[in-house]
């Protein structure tokens, strides 16, 4: 039997600005993209060398995974392997494919062939927090909701996790999306109820 779980925080970043929970926390200058994120990282002052070598998907969704679970997340309310990801996008990791695709021609970058899977996002995120839980990647037209729900709802029903980010992070040249979700069994101030309804409001805050 299914119960009611909770949208316990979201990130939202999209066309050079940053949400946290609805509100703009950061707001960035007409740059490219890598700029935006370099720029976000200083500002939120985080010390982690490794984000420098990530590709531009595993930077999106590393920054917008740091601001979800920053002002509130407690990690040591739950065993590593209670706490996955559930990530989706449209282009899968087409955008670092492309540029390793044209090393070839030359010197093929290992650095860049690291990247050439969607899911090592996922790995980024849950090394930098020791998340161990079930996690998934897929790759879809558009943002679905309702698949989400669905499948984390699932998860959760069947004590699989106890806890799941979820959402959207995609990256193909100048355009750029990510859409984080803390889900969670407790209600917590400010929660909202864990729909499609709600994760759609929070993904729109802007339609890039």
């Amino acid at each position: 039997m299914s119960s009611a779980y909770y949208i316990s925080s979201s990130c939202v970043i999209s066309d050079r600005v940053i949400y946290r929970n609805g509100l703009p926390v950061f707001s960035g200058e007409e740059s490219p993209l890598p700029d935006l994120l370099i720029s976000a990282y200083r500002h939120f002052g985080y010390q982690y060398l490794k984000f420098f070598k990530m590709d531009n998907l595993g930077k999106l969704g590393w920054l917008a995974a740091e601001i979800l679970l920053s002002g509130g997340f407690d990690k040591n309310r739950y065993r590593p392997e209670e706490v996955g990801l559930v990530l989706s996008n449209a282009h899968a990791s087409l955008d670092t494919d492309t540029r390793y695709y044209e090393t070839v021609k030359d010197i093929p970058s290992p650095a860049l062939f690291v990247y050439t899977l969607p899911n090592i996002v996922i790995g980024e995120i849950s090394i930098r927090h020791g998340f161990k839980g079930e996690n998934a990647f897929f790759v879809s037209e558009s943002f679905d909701a309702g698949f989400i729900e669905h499948y984390v709802t699932r998860l959760v029903n069947n004590d699989i996790l106890q806890a799941c980010i979820c959402g959207w992070v995609d990256v193909l040249g100048d355009r750029y999306k990510a859409a984080l979700f803390l889900v969670e069994k407790e209600k917590r101030e400010n929660s909202v109820t864990f729909t499609a309804k709600n994760l759609n409001n929070l993904y729109a805050l802007q339609n890039g």
